[in-house]
């Protein structure tokens, strides 16, 4: 007789036991994992004219940046200054006037190069739309980061005369790449904190990160968890990653994404205490703003000592094309713009 009531107490601990674990799973499930829409499965369409123009655009930048300037960087400062030069310039000739935001940093200057379009009737309310151009000191870094600064590039490019309702920035970051990162002298962070104190009110950043990598080939092994658990094995998509704090953006971003954009996506909203995930994000992060990273899945692929190994050649410039204008049809739907 005793020997059931131990028995029947034990199940009913293991039933409860079992319940919080599915619980904590359906909970964390919802809050990191779940993101509206279907991502894109089928067989990708052939680029659209519009899409081949903004191809050769990019690859244009890309292989100015990475090839002709090439390592951009404090240790290569001369042609981290030659990239910021062309990007101003590029943007000063899309009609833009370009804000330099410059800081020292050992006795050398550092620039962000920051072009606004005011919003109307939302004028107050700042999306940012943001990517870093220097490199690796290791690397010429076509994909990281030239895609990215390219892509923003390209950007501020296609909305050039057209009036939002809320405002749109775009800011080419400096010092993402070590020996800055995760420092006070990170570009992204040094702009964050400056926009804090002038008590600017960004309702959304997209970190634009790497956005040239793909590959059909199912690596699961190279995959941290959670992502090896969840069926994240193939570099073909296009990821969207937050903070918890930033969930509700990421969610509305992935969203419309998947209804107007023909490519595969997967996003995640992951606890920011997590190291390496971010990048210019996390500096928004850190200044209370919402924020969202967009990238391939190039840094869970390419192996840590990834010298000469991210070069031009290994580019998809066919995605990164498809991906920039996937991106372009969000902030159009962010900012109050109809969709071309």
């Amino acid at each position: 007789m005793n020997f059931k009531l131990i028995d029947s107490t034990s199940f009913k601990r293991l039933a409860i036991l079992i319940i919080i674990i599915a619980a904590i799973l359906i909970f964390g499930w919802s809050l990191m994992v779940w993101m509206p829409g279907v991502s894109y499965r089928q067989a990708l369409p052939p680029l659209t004219a519009t899409e081949i123009q903004l191809k050769d655009r990019l690859t244009s930048d890309v292989q100015t940046l990475a090839v002709k300037i090439g390592r951009r960087n404090v240790d290569n400062y001369q042609n981290l200054v030659a990239a910021k030069d062309f990007l101003n310039t590029e943007l000063a000739q899309a009609g833009y006037t370009v804000c330099e935001q410059e800081y020292t940093v050992a006795g050398k200057s550092y620039s962000n190069l920051e072009v606004e379009i005011p919003g109307s009737s939302r004028a107050d309310e700042i999306l940012v739309i943001g990517g870093h151009y220097d490199s690796a000191l290791t690397s010429s870094d076509a994909n990281d980061n030239a895609t990215s600064a390219a892509a923003v590039l390209a950007l501020a490019r296609e909305f050039v005369g057209t009036k939002p309702l809320r405002t749109l920035r775009f800011v080419e970051f400096t010092n993402e790449q070590p020996p800055f990162f995760g420092t006070k002298n990170m570009g992204s962070l040094v702009y964050a904190q400056a926009a804090k104190q002038r008590g600017d009110k960004i309702v959304g950043m997209f970190g634009l990160q790497t956005l040239g990598y793909a590959t059909d080939t199912a690596q699961p092994q190279k995959y941290p968890p959670p992502l090896n658990f969840l069926g994240f094995d193939r570099g073909n998509v296009i990821g969207f990653v937050s903070n918890i704090a930033s969930r509700e953006l990421l969610r509305n971003t992935i969203r419309s994404f998947r209804a107007q954009a023909q490519f595969p996506s997967e996003g995640l909203a992951l606890p920011g205490l997590i190291r390496g995930i971010g990048s210019d994000s996390r500096s928004f992060w850190q200044q209370g703003y919402q924020a969202v990273t967009i990238a391939d899945t190039a840094l869970l692929e390419y192996p840590p000592d990834r010298i000469d190994r991210d070069t031009i050649a290994k580019i998809d410039f066919e995605q990164l094309s498809r991906m920039t204008y996937g991106i372009s049809k969000v902030i159009r739907d962010f900012v109050g713009l109809p969709t071309i």
